[in-house]
């Protein structure tokens, strides 16, 4: 009958041996999983991005939208009485506005 407190020596063979590969392996996985986490923090910061572009987008659309809208509303009879009332009423003032506010996308976005 073998001695109990003997381990045999393949069996210790393979125990060591598999805990070298994982050992042996950490590396590889650890700088896997930070290519894998930078690769997906990318791809949001192209979404974020692409959606910062369809919101300028509609700004700019509503901007001109504005512009053409209070360019026919004005009387071709009394076009010079709007365009005081307009200048009177602060409507060029939203537009600069308006304009500020796409300037500021375009500089922040780039």
């Amino acid at each position: 009958m073998p001695d109990p407190s003997t381990v045999s020596p393949m069996i210790t063979d393979a125990v060591t041996q598999s805990n070298v590969k994982v050992v042996a392996e950490s590396p590889a996985m650890a700088i896997s999983t930070l290519y894998q986490s930078m690769a997906h923090s990318t791809g949001i910061l192209f979404e974020n991005g692409v959606a910062a572009q369809q919101q300028q987008n509609t700004l700019s659309q509503a901007a001109a939208n504005q512009g053409v809208m209070q360019i026919y509303s004005l009387d071709s009879m009394a076009g010079a009485g709007a365009t005081e009332k307009v200048g009177q009423t602060g409507v060029a003032d939203n537009l600069s506005g308006l304009l500020t506010v796409l300037n500021a996308f375009n500089s922040g976005g780039r």
